[in-house]
């Protein structure tokens, strides 16, 4: 007899802890969570900010996910890491944390996602986190964050946190966009934000360690709770269903451990699906849910015919440039150094503090602009009809689609861009082995980097099986740039880097004597493209296939996050988002997740799935 539970959460990560945690907040309700790595939130490589890069070398903390030949980028092979741990991709990432935009999730109700609306979602920004604000010592680094309102402290269990790895080069850069007419006037959490700023980061305040779902949402006293189970290396093969009256129920999920041992686990209420935008719709696929004819050449029986299940992924495509830096000013390149990288170790591991405490990163976020600065109204408005009004035949929906994402671009207060000033070495080669090998320098000198990221982009990916074999990992074809105006808004982004790096005082730190990476310059917009296809990487911030929309247009969920056609399935991780947010996504899925929760309580509160297996 196969083990019980009210709730089966598919994945361990950044949303299916939330979810967990506030589940068995009812000690009525029993939940299972199904992790397929280990619990490695202790390990020195995850819970220090600095040594951040080197969990991408490690297969014991990722899935190591490489895209098809992308024809637009040189026909490179991309990575696509994430995380395999409890904790997810929240105990890999690069800890930032940024918000969406008012206009951003406002498109989300517009697109057909009733109840969807920034205020909608906006209390559960607050509900995952509680802020710290910067320090006196910090603001005067910075230049003051005038903007930042302190008043917007949260009550979450996710701490966000400023570090305190700042430097002449954050400051320099603040005084840069301030000189190009790009100061932050408003708090970017108010949903409204352009111009350079300080992003807070998942790092606990005082002990200068990670903040993950793992630390926040299952602490000694939750994981001590009778009513919650997780089970570690352990994997999901496929949902188990009946069909009742042309409604695929799921009844549980079949598990194999890493013994290779095979037991089927029952769902009472629902089948939670939290593994993540390659995951969530390769589980669902195997499962009998996709496309017909895909489902059909591998020997799977259909249940629910849609073709939109593994498609419309969206991403955010990031174009890295490095400068090499005058003698005495910082480089996080100099922890190449042995003997320095050892100190800094050696620093952290008994106070906590030191190079390896924080990223020091910042940024900024800007509307169109090219090489002479933010387009005018004309030319971004010529550039939208260059590309979009000749397109190809489109669907009635992607016209919509893309009729919606032109409004979030063509104005100047959206930021198109985000712009990241990192501290060390991005580095792309045509096919690294691992991602750690983006953050080795390959100059033998010390540089900074400018990093251009895409906020909304028009081409769309997928992520699809090939075979019936869960262990068989789904392909993952990005479709990077292959709409043109993706390549083209990034050409520009790269105009614009020109633009910073030759301001001062930026520019004051740059050593004109030593060879940028790389080394092109992005006045002329051909060279510029030709610098986004060959130093252009993901960002890992994969959203969108199995997107919240009515079925009829494209959808795989519906807006209570339920897969169209069952009554019990729901999908609660970054997969279900319709439009890419800006920014990194991290905090939107913890915001989502928060909300699936409270949509799964008023379920079972209103008996509306209750669901006895015959």
């Amino acid at each position: 007899m196969s083990e019980s539970y009210n709730y089966v959460v598919v994945g361990g990560g950044t949303a299916g802890l939330v979810v967990a945690a506030r589940l068995t907040e009812d000690a009525d309700v029993r939940v299972l969570v199904i992790e397929a790595g280990a619990d490695k939130r202790n390990d020195p490589s995850l819970e220090t900010p600095g040594l951040v890069a080197g969990a991408y070398a490690d297969d014991r903390f990722i899935w190591p996910f490489q895209s098809t030949p992308q024809p637009e980028l040189n026909g490179r092979h991309l990575r696509q890491d994430t995380g395999r741990v409890l904790g997810g991709s929240s105990l890999t990432n690069f800890m930032m944390a940024m918000f969406p935009s008012r206009k951003n999730l406002d498109t989300w109700n517009k697109m057909g996602n009733k109840g969807w609306s920034y205020n909608d979602l906006a209390p559960y920004f607050q509900k995952f986190s509680t802020s710290y604000p910067p320090s006196q010592a910090i603001r005067e680094t910075l230049g003051g964050l005038e903007y930042y309102q302190e008043d917007m402290t949260g009550n979450g269990p996710i701490q966000l946190s400023f570090d305190d790895q700042y430097s002449v080069m954050n400051e320099k850069w603040f005084q840069t966009f301030a000189k190009l007419g790009l100061e932050m006037k408003t708090d970017p959490r108010t949903g409204k934000a352009i111009g350079a700023f300080q992003n807070s980061s998942t790092i606990e305040s005082g002990t200068n360690t990670r903040s993950s779902s793992v630390t926040a949402y299952y602490t000694d006293e939750i994981a001590k709770r009778p009513n919650l189970k997780v089970l570690l290396e352990t994997t999901v093969q496929k949902i188990t269903t009946e069909t009742r009256d042309g409604v695929v129920v799921a009844t549980g999920v079949e598990i194999k451990d890493k013994d290779g041992k095979v037991t089927a686990i029952t769902a009472k209420n629902e089948v939670v699906l939290a593994a993540g935008t390659v995951r969530t719709p390769q589980l669902l696929e195997l499962s009998g849910i996709g496309d017909r004819d895909l489902l059909e050449s591998l020997g799977i029986d259909v249940l629910i015919d849609n073709p939109n299940v593994g498609e419309h992924m969206q991403d955010h495509l990031m174009t890295s440039q490095q400068f090499p830096v005058k003698k005495g000013f910082p480089s996080a390149d100099g922890l190449r150094d042995p003997a320095r990288f050892k100190s800094a170790f050696e620093q952290y591991s008994s106070t906590k503090q030191g190079p390896l405490a924080g990223m020091g990163t910042s940024v900024a976020y800007v509307p169109l602009a090219d090489r002479n600065g933010v387009m005018t109204q004309a030319d971004r408005k010529a550039l939208f009809d260059k590309y979009l009004s000749s397109a190809p035949t489109l669907s009635p929906v992607q016209k919509r689609e893309f009729k919606l994402l032109r409004e979030i671009l063509e104005t100047e207060e959206e930021p198109a861009i985000q712009y990241l000033c990192f501290p060390g070495s991005l580095t792309v080669t045509p096919h690294p082995d691992t991602l750690t090998d983006m953050f080795t320098s390959h100059a033998p000198y010390d540089c900074i980097g400018i990093l251009s990221l895409l906020n909304h982009p028009f081409s769309r990916g997928s992520v699809h099986i090939s075979s019936k074999d869960f262990a068989v990992p789904p392909t993952w074809n990005p479709n990077y740039c292959s709409h043109p105006l993706d390549l083209e808004i990034l050409a520009r982004t790269v105009g614009f880097v020109e633009k910073i790096v030759t301001t001062a005082p930026y520019k004051d730190m740059i050593d004109p004597a030593l060879k940028r990476l790389p080394d092109a310059t992005g006045d002329d917009l051909e060279v510029a493209k030709d610098i986004v296809r060959a130093r252009t990487v993901s960002c890992f911030h994969i959203a969108g296939t199995c997107r919240m929309l009515p079925r009829e247009l494209g959808g795989v969920v519906d807006e209570r996050l339920i897969v169209h056609g069952t009554a019990n399935i729901r999908v609660v991780d970054a997969s279900m988002i319709p439009l890419e947010p800006l920014g990194n996504i991290q905090t939107t899925v913890y915001a989502v997740a928060e909300r699936a929760a409270d949509f799964i309580k008023e379920s079972k509160k209103a008996g509306s799935i209750a669901l006895p297996i015959r």
